[in-house]
């Protein structure tokens, strides 16, 4: 027999609305989509503003308390999170590295500028050494950027052979020498980013030249070897991964291709609106601009599927989150912006997106891990706080590595001006010890939605993530004031309320 969890939602209203129709979400379990590979919750590492110096990286000597130079309070908080992979050096910046600036004696590195992000001066004291012990402590796999702008192939494959060779080649003991005896692995790597933009502004065939020139030399000894990435497009340049891909020696040289997409609030480029003080009407837009993911990765789908070998392909989105205006007043560094509860559904909407696409989609990194754009983390000096986006990763943990489940339901709409959305968002999986974890959330801002386990089911346990305005936040002055809180359970739970602007995820059991 066909084993389903209904669930009826209808919504609570103020007097002078009207009542929405009972909604009925559907979860099949005998159907599976997927497994959630853990790596659609990856993170995202760019040498940019305070992202590294300051956020990840203090250095030794710090008065902050620190691992071997690694910030304490931002290691530990991440080590929470359970990070699964981590990209890394870039980003535009990937494509001015040169990665023998960041390897031996910190004090003979050679300080460059960071030509891509705000001209500030990049010195070197994190490189290759810093990045995959970090990935060691944190027990998380790692995704290299090349360089093709203004890198050469034998650069880059000499930097792979630096850190993944077990041989005595000249360059095997120099990593040696640096400190380093056995070899690191490398888990995937892209060739160029953003290679139509900040990469090169590259013609696809010229591009899909370059990828073909790079993928034949980029090998490691033995038969595990990285996955590669092609660096695709952005959701408005689709036919860019179209060309690249009808070259005869690229797909056969892939895993996998990448896609770029940000949230901005205004869908401006020249004014993306302001992470805290804004209206009503950038909460609904930037709502209804995120939504856009699944219409974007279905697309991507169907053109990978439209090129020979091309749904061989998994579709990387190694780039996406909410992209505002710089906050005023915060502390500085290039693209800082505050995280609110906004940034909060932004992200459960995304990941409930991904899960949907489990079978296609095998990583995703949000932008970015600390300090910068979508971060998990903020600091400031000794200071430290998690914003709303790293709850809500912490929250979805149980989802990592779980098989998703397909969810149907008719949403009621969440509506202001002329702007219309579906209020409820939701994704469910069944874990490894076969519990089945349930994400809802309500991207209403005004009204509470109820969901009716008809007697069937209960909620075993809980926790709901909200905020008191469209903008809450944590300050460092008040870092607790957004954070999950466990529900308040009584007896056989069969009716849960998700209240308004909220992230819930629920654990659930048959009712006895």
């Amino acid at each position: 027999m066909r084993k389903r969890l209904l669930l009826a939602a209808a919504t609570l209203v103020a007097a002078d609305a009207s009542v929405a129709e009972t909604v009925e979400l559907t979860i099949d379990t005998d159907e599976p989509i997927g497994r959630i590979d853990p790596n659609i919750y990856g993170q995202f590492v760019e040498h940019l503003g305070r992202g590294i110096y300051d956020g990840i990286w203090v250095g030794k000597d710090s008065d902050i308390p620190n691992r071997d130079g690694y910030r304490l309070d931002v290691l530990d908080a991440l080590m929470e999170l359970d990070v699964p992979v981590m990209r890394w050096p870039g980003g535009c910046f990937a494509d001015q590295y040169h990665w023998r600036d960041g390897i031996g004696p910190a004090a003979d590195r050679p300080a460059r500028l960071n030509a891509s992000w705000g001209g500030l001066i990049e010195p070197n004291s994190f490189g290759t050494h810093e990045f995959f012990n970090l990935a060691e402590l944190l027990g998380a796999q790692t995704y290299l950027n090349f360089n093709v702008a203004t890198g050469t192939p034998q650069e880059a494959v000499d930097w792979l052979e630096y850190i993944t060779s077990d041989s005595a080649s000249a360059l095997a003991k120099e990593r040696r020498t640096n400190g380093r005896d056995e070899p690191w692995q490398v888990d995937f790597y892209s060739i160029g980013n953003e290679t139509w933009g900040c990469g090169g502004n590259l013609r696809p065939a010229y591009y899909a030249d370059l990828y073909a020139k790079f993928a034949t030399f980029l090998k490691v000894a033995g038969d595990d070897q990285p996955k590669r990435i092609i660096s695709g497009s952005h959701e408005g340049n689709i036919d860019y991964s179209r060309v690249v891909l009808e070259h005869p020696a690229v797909v056969n040289q892939a895993d996998g291709i990448s896609v770029h997409f940000y949230t901005l609030p205004t869908s401006d480029w020249s004014d993306k609106g302001d992470a805290t003080g804004f209206p009503e009407a950038e909460w609904i837009s930037t709502l209804a601009r995120t939504l856009r993911m699944n219409d974007i990765i279905a697309e991507q789908l169907a053109m990978l599927d439209a090129v020979p070998e091309g749904g061989e392909l998994g579709l990387y989105v190694d780039e996406w989150g909410v992209w505002t205006n710089p906050s005023p007043g915060e502390p500085g560094g290039v693209l800082f912006q505050q995280n609110t509860i906004r940034d909060a559904i932004v992200a459960a909407l995304n990941l409930d997106i991904f899960h949907r696409h489990a079978d296609r989609v095998p990583m995703t990194n949000i932008a970015q891990m600390v300090n910068v754009l979508q971060a998990m983390i903020l600091t400031d000096e000794e200071r430290m706080v998690p914003t709303p986006t790293y709850h809500v990763y912490h929250m979805y943990k149980p989802f990592q590595g779980a098989s998703s489940l397909p969810v149907a339901f008719e949403s009621p709409a969440y509506r202001h001006d002329e702007t219309s959305i579906p209020a409820l968002s939701a994704s469910a999986a069944r874990t490894e010890d076969g519990s089945i974890v349930l994400a809802l959330t309500n991207a209403d801002p005004r009204t509470a939605h109820r969901v009716d386990f008809g007697g069937h089911w209960r909620v075993a346990s809980g926790e709901v993530l909200t905020g008191e305005t469209m903008d809450a936040h944590n300050s460092f002055d008040r870092p607790g004031r957004v954070a999950p809180r466990p529900l308040e359970l009584a007896g056989t739970t069969r009716i849960i309320e998700v209240p308004p602007q909220s992230v819930m995820v629920l654990s659930l059991e048959p009712s006895p």
